[in-house]
């Protein structure tokens, strides 16, 4: 099938999603009374909707919410600490859309040269794709997801809030009517927009993580069917388990930052659709033994892991979702000292086995923070640094185990999927969380995930097809799949 219609699949995809929101919403939302702040005498401020008392006008005012008039000017320390901890989170939200950088640069130098700009090419489609398919359906589907109190009736029966797709025609605006309700400290310690901002580069950070795994050989309009598929009714379903206070939450399994809930989705999918495109030519022997194919350029591997590395400060300090000293401070002190721990444990391993493999120390280090990202904010400094040290002696041997089966460039499966299990099990050693709502929470984001997988991914390869033609594998996608080299 022509790469041409593959292209105009994926744009009618993405444009009849825009242009015709009411086929995803559930019916046009009921027009809600605005709820006005206004002075009443005596001092109070009264809901105009039920008449009950709701803020004072100084604690309006504090917010930058309207009282009879133009907010006030002076800053209460009220306000100072809500614009502090907004402050931060949009902070953290910047840090993890600088992964994305690192893992286009990890990607490109584990893989050949001739597939650069291939590699360069999906990432910059994940980021902006996620962003749009997740402000469209996946923060509405994820948030308020299983909120108590969220649900309205609908021909006599509950409509669940995680099934609510009223924001769609808003796209993520904010209306006028609800600037005090989302946009201040009523809506939480930031703001809505801020928490979109910061929960959609999590979810484009899902779909990269699969990019690395199929390198070198699936077709680039069928990755990227794949991947919107993915970001809009894998990650937030699975997401709105736990996050959006659904099943998981009830039964108490947690997950602080997505060892499971962003990590192993990823690495499950990876799995899934690599283990569908088979191998990369001369991966295999006729006896079935790997044969290693070196990465392009070891410095830009460097590089992208100590960007990832640098936005997991983001990606776990923002996840305490406030600025509180004590919280944060220790969460950064835990991710720091897993990852340390991950990169020498693992440079250490393959040392004793042999030479001391700059990869497996590299990615000793993803493997730690994977590994801590489930319980940074409720472990010990002595307990990052044995998930972390676990973390690292995992993904070498599971590294060296998978190449026997599935063809990863990158190693996403084991850093992944491999130290996201175990650090999702780790919150429970080592932090206090119950052991089997970990495993149960493991257990049924891992079965939706690889049946989502499955069903997409044959489907795809069924019509588009997923695989490129040896002779353009052989060329290079480059040449074959853009008509340019990365390097002249």
């Amino acid at each position: 099938m022509s790469r041409l219609f593959q292209f105009r699949m994926l744009t009618a995809l993405l444009l009849a999603m825009f242009a015709a929101p009411a086929v995803w919403a559930q019916e046009e939302p009921a027009e809600e009374p605005a709820t006005e702040v206004v002075a009443q005498e005596g001092g109070d401020v009264e809901d105009t909707e039920n008449g009950e008392a709701a803020v004072t006008p100084e604690e309006a005012a504090a917010y930058g919410a309207p009282v009879g008039g133009e907010p006030e000017a002076a800053i209460t320390p009220e306000k100072n600490d809500f614009r502090i901890d907004n402050l931060w989170i949009m902070v953290c939200g910047c840090l993890v859309f600088i992964m994305h950088l690192g893992f286009a640069s990890l990607e490109s130098g584990l893989t050949r040269q001739k597939n650069t700009v291939n590699i360069l090419f999906k990432n910059t489609m994940i980021i902006s794709i996620g962003l749009l398919t997740y402000g469209l359906i996946g923060f509405n589907l994820m948030y308020p997801g299983f909120e108590p109190n969220d649900s309205k009736e609908a021909d006599g029966g509950v409509i669940p809030a995680v099934l609510k797709l009223d924001a769609i025609p808003d796209f993520v605006t904010v209306a006028e009517k609800d600037v005090t309700a989302k946009l201040t400290h009523a809506y939480g310690d930031y703001t809505r927009y801020t928490d979109f901002f910061f929960q959609a580069m999590f979810a484009a950070t899902c779909a990269t993580i699969v990019s690395g795994a199929v390198a070198g050989r699936v077709k680039l309009g069928s990755f990227l069917v794949f991947s919107t598929f993915l970001l809009l009714f894998c990650y937030p379903v699975t997401g709105s388990w736990k996050w959006g206070l659904g099943w998981l939450d009830n039964i108490e399994f947690y997950d602080f930052a997505g060892s499971t809930l962003v990590h192993s989705v990823g690495g499950w999918a990876a799995l899934v659709i690599a283990w569908l495109l088979g191998p990369r030519i001369g991966k295999y022997n006729s006896d079935g033994t790997p044969n290693a194919i070196p990465g392009s350029n070891m410095p830009l591997v460097a590089v992208g892991v100590f960007l990832l590395w640098f936005g997991w400060f983001g990606f776990n300090g923002g996840s305490v979702l406030n600025a509180d000293p004590a919280l944060t401070s220790l969460v950064l002190v835990t991710t720091s000292m897993a990852a340390a721990a991950g990169g020498l444990c693992a440079g250490l391993v393959s040392w004793v086995n042999g030479k001391p493999d700059v990869t497996m120390a590299l990615n000793g280090i993803l493997a730690g923070l994977v590994g801590v990202t489930a319980s940074a904010d409720s472990v010990t400094i002595q307990g990052a640094v044995l998930i972390g040290a676990i973390s690292g002696g995992l993904v070498y041997y599971s590294v060296i185990f998978v190449d026997k089966f599935v063809d990863d460039p990158v190693g996403a499966v084991s850093v992944h999927l491999v130290c996201g299990i175990w650090g999702t099990l780790a919150a429970a050693i080592f932090g206090g969380h119950d052991f089997v709502a970990q495993l149960i929470g493991i257990a049924a984001v891992g079965a939706y995930t690889v049946v989502f997988s499955l069903v997409v991914g044959i489907i795809i390869k069924k019509t588009l097809g997923l695989r490129v033609d040896p002779e353009e594998e052989e060329a290079g996608l480059d040449v074959s799949e853009h008509g340019m080299k990365a390097y002249n």
